[in-house]
């Protein structure tokens, strides 16, 4: 099949499935004599566990970690696994950090008027980046009970 069938196949564009010939992540298919790709069900096979991976987050340094374990039939499940469980880790800290950052503007706009003074506690804190949590580590949670207990505990 060519690229377009592959991509409707696949669930992957034909863009992406070009990008990871490109990169390695993909061998590079058959070729016909006039230049064009020819995908087999393997490909599509191999095209449809990336998408399953990427649908789940990993990036394709991971991606190609887990398809080398994929098509060595004497693996450990030992490795999938702990890729598995340390990607679990990162997503669980993003989760927290976004978690934070929300936390952080949740607080801002409950402190904001909302009206039409030109005062505004959340200018004022992106003003002041320093005051806000960073979003590389977990943050205390903001207090709700006003702008300045934010800035003295925040």
């Amino acid at each position: 099949m060519n690229i377009g069938e592959a991509a409707a196949a696949s669930g992957v564009s034909a863009k992406m499935i070009r990008y990871y010939e490109q990169i390695g992540l993909i061998k590079p298919p058959a070729r016909t004599e006039a230049g064009y790709r020819v995908y087999s069900d393997n490909d599509i096979s191999t095209l449809l566990f990336i998408r399953r991976t990427r649908d789940l987050g990993f990036a394709v340094e991971k991606i190609g970690d887990l398809l080398t374990l994929w098509h060595d039939r004497s693996r450990a499940s030992a490795d999938v696994k702990r890729i598995a469980l340390d990607h679990v880790d990162a997503l669980e800290r993003k989760m927290r950090e976004l978690q934070s950052m929300a936390d952080t503007l949740r607080h801002l706009a409950q402190n904001c008027h909302g009206d039409g003074r030109p005062d505004c506690p959340i200018i004022e804190e992106l003003a002041h980046a320093e005051a806000l949590p960073s979003c590389h580590a977990p943050a205390p949670r903001p207090r709700a009970d006003s702008l300045q207990n934010f800035r003295k505990h925040g």
